[in-house]
């Protein structure tokens, strides 16, 4: 879990040290407030999860998908953490989300699995699924280094 170093509600200045993390691999700030559990980071693998709460729903009371994605996209963020040098600079470049089921309530958790990399880029997948086990979501995704890293184009 992130520490905040001002008001989480403050403007984020660019130049400024507002929070910091415990750790290389942990939540920062946007997933905290979604209440996101690291379970498992290791050898370019991530569980996470999260409840399903009244105030992440869509209208019409499923979650939304944009919490699912959040999900599975951090798993995968996660996972590749586990495979670079502290203090990396990376980010997704591209990502899908296909929708296989609503989910009602309950937790959800994600299972992220990475490739790579392959010159400055890591290819990841996760399935999400729903307290009783159903794959709901698919995810895929690429992330890149950021340049001067040491990795090759």
């Amino acid at each position: 879990m992130a520490r905040l170093l001002v008001d989480g509600d403050a403007p984020r200045q660019a130049d400024s040290r507002q929070f910091e993390l415990r750790g290389w691999v942990d939540t920062a700030p946007f997933e905290d407030l979604l209440a996101i559990d690291i379970e498992e980071a290791q050898q370019g693998r991530a569980v996470l999860s999260l409840p399903f709460k009244v105030k992440y729903a869509q209208g019409g009371g499923f979650l939304h998908g944009g919490v699912l994605t959040t999900l599975a996209d951090t798993a995968v963020a996660m996972a590749i953490k586990t495979r670079l040098p502290e203090g990396t600079v990376f980010a997704t470049t591209e990502l899908t989300t296909r929708f296989l089921a609503p989910v009602k309530a309950g937790r959800v958790t994600a299972v992220a699995t990475v490739s790579g990399p392959e010159g400055r880029s890591f290819h990841g997948e996760a399935t999400v699924t729903d307290e009783s086990g159903r794959e709901v979501a698919h995810f895929s995704s690429v992330f890149r280094v950021a340049r001067g890293q040491g990795f090759d184009e």
